[in-house]
């Protein structure tokens, strides 16, 4: 067995310990918003409105897919969208940069956060799993990234385009609040980042004992029913959208059964060592 941390505390004492993870979680979330507040005029022209400019990466790598498949009509390959963001509120402009640079602040800061949240946990475990932390702050941080960057690069475009074009009447223009457009934005990235911890997700589960192999595989007609639910959420209603979000959430879901092996064996060779 693992040495374990002989350090003994009430449940108060966890609470403080907790209370001071937080407020420094806080600290770390204010400060990396008040950042990107002071560059709030670079982060609404070259990240927030970006999608919304044709030249954006993904519309030009869609319609040159498009066009190589002999699909010349499409949105894709449109100089500019039939919309206009706008500020129907007094405020509308400042809480819409307020909301942003909170927003830009938690994903900026992230990687503090997970190890803050680590530090509290780590305590509690043996020295032989301790030693795994910075391999599991760096993964959970790489997946967060790596999520936010596919809802920002392809699901915040494929929504943004197929909403942004869609119309029901000639008579009815399209002019979305600010904070609308973010919120999809937001949603998008946020919910990628969140789905994209799946891994990271099931190693616990499997460490613990309340998910095996055998189960993931036993599921995985349902989960991929619920991965497509899923998609369909986060996504325009459109079936190549959706069909492009489900097949990265399938892969995380295959390597979460590889993760489950993996852990799952390790637990059994130390088990027949302890014999």
């Amino acid at each position: 067995m693992g040495e374990t941390n002989t350090k003994e505390m009430s449940f108060l004492d966890h609470i403080e310990e907790l209370r001071w993870h937080l407020i420094r979680i806080t600290l770390s979330i204010l400060i990396c918003a008040t950042v990107a507040f002071i560059f709030s005029g670079f982060v609404f022209e070259h990240i927030i409105f970006a999608p919304k400019r044709m030249d954006f990466p993904t519309y030009k790598w869609l319609c040159q897919v498009s066009q190589f498949i002999g699909i010349n009509d499409t949105t894709f390959c449109a100089t500019e969208f039939p919309f206009r963001v706008q500020s129907r509120t007094m405020g509308g402009q400042f809480s819409a940069d307020i909301w942003t640079s909170i927003f830009a602040g938690f994903i900026l800061a992230f990687p503090y956060v997970i190890y803050q949240l680590w530090s509290f946990i780590s305590p509690g475990l043996r020295s032989s799993e301790r030693k795994y932390s910075k391999g599991f702050i760096f993964m959970t941080t790489f997946l967060f990234f790596l999520g936010v960057l596919f809802g920002y690069y392809i699901v915040t475009p494929l929504s943004i385009n197929f909403l942004g074009n869609y119309s029901v009447n000639d008579q009815i223009s399209n002019e979305f609040d600010i904070s609308s457009y973010i919120s999809l934005i937001r949603s998008s990235s946020l919910a990628s980042g969140l789905v994209f911890q799946l891994p990271i997700i099931i190693y616990f589960l499997t460490k613990v004992g309340l998910v095996t192999p055998q189960i993931l595989k036993k599921y995985r007609k349902f989960a991929l029913v619920i991965v497509l639910v899923l998609s369909a959420i986060i996504t325009p209603p459109d079936l190549a959208s959706q069909v492009i979000v489900a097949i990265p959430i399938l892969v995380l879901y295959q390597v979460s059964i590889y993760i489950s092996k993996v852990v799952l064996r390790n637990l059994n060779k130390k088990k027949k060592a302890n014999v």
